[in-house]
């Protein structure tokens, strides 16, 4: 009997130039473009397998070993529902030879390799590994930017992870949301030496989901309007320019700024919304003062911070800045014995960190904190799309149940 099944895995990716509000809910259409850089998924990944088969009764996801209910309407049925579609538009019908997929009931298990809800967009690897794994069960002939249409609708900013490298959600203006979709700007190969540490504040669930912050947001914010119309749609080409030029300075203020006006308009809402912590605020003031040095040597800017809907910082840098950041940032955040895994071997593979601070770094910028202030550091690069994996990586067991439940 042939087995219908596929394995998948997809990144995570952060934003330099935030998305942030919705024009219209249901469809999760942007009131704003974005940007985003692609995260490598040997550090950070969603892996989802699918499977389809005639005895299964009904549709069933498994997210990290617990079930999940698919809500008719909600946003897992409606990337199933859409995925089907695609399967018998674009296969079965043009076909009449491919078996009818698209009639069957499928088993979906997911799994994150990070914390999810903590700021790390794990909704976003998640919906991409899901759409990337039913793709390759139902054999489509389509794009990345045509799955990353229904992606989008189970997260917005799951579309970005249908691509490597630097990607844009082009916001679109057909109220179908024909053209809400993801482009990439440049492929992970185009500029590998971009790195990014990122610091865990805190994995704990957000006080305000980035669902109805964003909905509050769009409707009281009188700065997230000028934002949208005036601010976005120029640094939208600028950092564009600036990833095809490899220009770092440019690519290093312009997501800082967008970072900053980002929590400046989660701060515009009624009533305001604090996603920022005083670890969060002292990780920026190191990184403003690590560029006033790297300006003064005549280096440029050297580092970027960005958050995301929570207190958890990204730094970008480039590859041959990474070690000093990370022992600035050491200096300040004592880690605890075996947090940081050395996964670029830069300080001998030990992955044992000492804080040390750059030669002539006002250290008043900030005050030192305890251990446990920032629970771990992840260092990743740019990375590359989803992947599809072999059957040894699968999720589902011979019953097309979750292993880690058998």
């Amino acid at each position: 009997m042939t087995v219908y099944q596929a394995t998948a895995s997809a990144p995570v990716n952060i934003a330099c130039i935030k998305y942030w509000g919705k024009r219209d809910t249901k469809l999760i259409l942007p009131t704003n473009s974005s940007l985003s850089v692609t995260l490598d998924q040997d550090h950070l990944r969603s892996t989802t397998t699918s499977r389809a088969d005639p005895s299964f009764t009904h549709d069933r996801l498994w997210l990290n070993g617990k079930e999940e209910e698919i809500k008719e309407g909600g946003r897992l049925w409606t990337c199933i529902r859409e995925m089907k579609r695609l399967r018998k538009e674009e296969v079965e019908d043009k076909s009449s030879s491919e078996p009818k997929l698209s009639t069957y009931n499928v088993h979906i298990c997911s799994h994150n390799n990070f914390p999810t809800a903590a700021g790390l967009a794990s909704s976003a690897s998640g919906f991409a590994a899901l759409v990337s794994s039913l793709s390759h069960l139902y054999s489509l002939p389509v794009s990345s930017s045509t799955l990353s249409l229904i992606a989008r609708q189970g997260s917005g900013s799951a579309c970005r992870s249908l691509f490597g490298g630097f990607v844009a959600w082009q916001m679109g203006s057909n109220p179908s949301g024909s053209d809400s979709l993801a482009l990439q700007i440049a492929p992970q190969s185009h500029w590998p030496d971009i790195h990014a540490l990122i610091c865990i504040v805190s994995d704990d669930k957000k006080g305000t989901s980035s669902t109805s912050g964003m909905q509050r947001t769009v409707e009281t914010s009188s700065l997230l309007h000028h934002r949208i119309k005036t601010v976005v749609p120029h640094r939208m080409e600028t950092i564009s320019k600036a990833i095809q030029e490899k220009d770092f300075d440019t690519f290093a203020k312009v997501t800082m700024a967008d970072s900053n006006q980002f929590h400046a308009v989660a701060l515009d809402t009624e009533p305001p919304i604090f996603y920022l912590n005083d670890v969060s605020r002292a990780i920026i003031a190191l990184v403003v003062e690590y560029n006033r040095l790297g300006v003064e040597e005549g280096k440029g800017y050297r580092a970027a911070y960005t958050y995301d809907a929570g207190p958890n910082a990204v730094i970008y840098a480039k590859k041959e800045n990474v070690k000093e950041i990370l022992e600035l940032v050491v200096e300040y955040f004592p880690q605890r014995e075996g947090a940081f895994k050395d996964a670029f071997g830069l300080f001998g593979g030990g992955g044992k960190v000492v804080g040390k601070l750059p030669m002539g770094f006002n250290e008043n910028v900030a005050k030192r904190f305890e251990v446990g202030a920032v629970k771990g550091l992840i260092h990743t690069r740019v990375g590359d799309g989803p992947r599809k994996l072999g059957d040894g990586e699968a999720l589902l067991n011979d019953e097309g149940l979750p292993k880690s439940l058998a």
